[in-house]
């Protein structure tokens, strides 16, 4: 059986690509980082009722910043938890995603499908 690396092909960019599914194999390639952005609802554990909504390049980073308080928006209801995060290509998706989440529709899509407010 061959690998996947060693059966892989790469585009113009050197990014590695399964031959099965098309899709990168690493978040990286030979030139740079793969940078991946984020939108994410995150809920307070002291008032689990509270829902923030958000989206940043460094998901790990951010929810640390929300939980020291450095958010104006989260500092009163922390600590927070991480409840559902979408990772995109673009910064421009997960923003819109974001937007779509703050939405009356994308509350009710929340609420159906990841049973959260």
């Amino acid at each position: 059986m061959v690998s996947s690396i060693a059966s892989a092909t790469e585009d113009s960019l050197g990014t590695r690509f399964r031959a099965t599914d098309g899709r990168p194999s690493k978040i990286w390639n030979s030139h740079h980082y793969a940078l991946m952005f984020y939108a994410y609802i995150l809920q307070s554990i002291r008032e689990p009722t509270q829902y923030y909504r958000g989206h940043t390049a460094d998901l790990k980073t951010r929810v640390a910043e929300h939980n020291a308080g450095k958010s104006p928006h989260t500092a009163k209801f922390t600590p927070w938890k991480l409840v559902f995060y979408a990772a995109s290509e673009t910064s421009e998706l997960a923003q819109d995603f974001e937007r779509y989440l703050k939405s009356g529709s994308g509350h009710a899509f929340a609420k159906k499908h990841f049973r959260i407010g």
